[in-house]
Order: structure tokens, then C-alpha cells, then sequence
């Protein structure tokens, strides 16, 4: 079967800095990749990559089996439609109500009047465990935690077959970090979507992951299932995992 995503060699440079270097995964249909690894290392720079915010230097990203590098205009936008994103933070727009944040970019496609518009939103606000009430409130009168939930509904609002997570418990106390990933599981098989995510995380990534890969200095150093994570036999992922400061990755490394 032809993966959902596939990346294969892939590299990037900014001036001298070596940050992709040669970087093969590939995420099957329907399944939840996990990309853990510290700060620098080439998390974002990836996942900009693969939604083609960043251009590589080299190698191949394909979707569906199709070449995105480098795509433009129509083709572009056609492609973006696939996915959705939850930002680290959430990444609301303090000036519009909840409604129009979960709708913000599927009104002007979908022509939707105000009415639909706002229906649409309860609805995506049910999805994700928030009543019709939340509709009319501003961002700030939310909590962290609910801020969460909406940029997940807006995530999840145009019904994409991708979605991105960046660092999606970030902020969170650790009981709202797991209702979070546990609202994170329940959308994407509801909704049979491929995930791939970026986290520091260890209880989130061994929680949302069917597959877990590590970067590190540019390079991916170990893929395999997420129960395997803790018993991975390689010493930067188990320093990496267990937290520990003495290891392989240096203060100086670790970022």
C-alpha cells in the first residue's frame, strides 16, 4: 500500500548549519508517527518541510505517492486542503470568537454564510468535548487546557486526511496533558486520520504513537513502536527518554 507520507533523503541546510541531513521515514495510512528528539535537533524544520513551508536542499517528499517538493499555486493549495494542524500553543486569534477561530479557513472555501458557519463549529466543538456555549467566547476566557480543544476542533474542521501536532501538550499540567492526548487518539481514529507529531513529551509520544522516530544532529538514529521506546538498546534514545543528564547527548548538544 502506498504510504500516507514518505520522506526519503532529505536534507536541509541554513549557511553552514547542517540541520536535515539525509532523513528517510514513512508514515502508512491511518497511523500515528511520533517525532521525538531535543530542541535543535530538526523537529520543526521537518515538519515545515513536509507541509512545504521550507523548500529541502534534496531528496523527496511525497503524499499519496505524489512529489509535493516544490509544488506551486493550485497544486499547492489543493494539497494544503489534505491537512491540518494543531499549533504549539495553540496559535488562536485573540480578536475573533471561538467560532470564528474553528472556522477561520474553511468559511471562505466552503462559501459558508455566518449561520453555517457557526453550526459547523458546535459541531467540531462536540468532537472535542466542549459544549455549543463555547461558540461565542473569546480565547482569553478560556483556559489552557480549552484552548487546546479549540485549535484541535479547528484542526480537525475541514475534515483533512493529515494532521500535524506540534508539541501538543506544551504548557498543560500533566492531567490535562493526558486528556489532551487522549482527545488526540479519539479524533484521529474517529476520523481515520495519519498523524505526525513533534513532542519532547515522553508520556504523549508513548501515549498518540503507533510508531515513535528520534533526531538527532540532523539525522534520524532510531524508529520502531512505541512500546519498544523504553527498551530501544541505543544510548541516545535511552538518555533521551529517561531524562538523564549524563549520556552521549551533551549539555552542549542537548539545546
Amino acid at each position: 500500500m502506498t504510504p500516507k507520507i514518505e520522506v526519503n533523503d532529505v536534507k536541509k541546510h541554513f549557511g553552514t548549519k547542517k540541520v536535515l541531513d539525509g532523513i528517510t521515514l514513512t508514515v502508512p495510512k491511518g497511523k500515528s508517527l511520533v517525532i521525538i528528539g531535543g530542541s535543535g535537533t530538526g523537529k520543526s524544520v521537518l515538519l515545515k518541510c513536509i507541509l512545504g513551508i521550507l523548500t529541502p536542499d534534496s531528496g523527496s517528499i511525497k503524499i499519496d505517492g505524489e512529489e509535493v517538493t516544490g509544488i506551486r499555486g493550485d497544486a499547492r493549495m489543493e494539497l494544503m486542503r489534505k491537512f491540518g494542524m494543531l499549533f504549539q500553543g495553540g496559535a488562536l486569534f485573540d480578536s475573533l470568537p471561538v467560532w470564528e477561530n474553528i472556522t477561520f479557513a474553511v468559511r471562505p472555501q466552503k462559501r459558508l454564510s455566518r449561520a453555517q458557519a457557526k453550526d459547523l463549529a458546535v459541531e467540531k466543538l462536540a468532537a472535542v468535548g466542549l459544549g455549543a456555549d463555547v461558540a461565542n467566547l473569546s480565547p482569553s476566557e478560556l483556559s489552557g487546557g480549552m484552548q487546546k480543544r479549540v485549535a484541535l476542533a479547528r484542526a480537525i474542521c475541514a475534515n483533512p486526511d493529515i494532521i500535524f501536532f506540534d508539541e501538543p501538550t506544551t504548557g498543560l499540567d500533566p492531567i490535562m496533558a493526558d486528556v489532551i492526548n487522549e482527545l488526540i487518539i479519539d479524533c484521529t481514529r474517529k476520523l481515520g486520520l495519519t498523524a505526525l507529531s513533534i513532542t519532547h513529551d515522553m508520556a504523549s509520544a508513548s501515549k498518540i504513537a503507533n510508531q515513535i522516530a528520534m533526531l538527532y544532529e540532523g539525522k534520524l538514529i532510531w524508529q520502531g513502536r512505541a512500546q519498544e521506546i523504553y527498551h530501544s538498546k541505543n544510548a541516545y534514545v535511552d538518555q533521551f527518554v529517561h531524562g538523564r543528564a549524563h549520556g552521549p547527548i551533551t549539555d552542549k548538544k542537548a539545546g
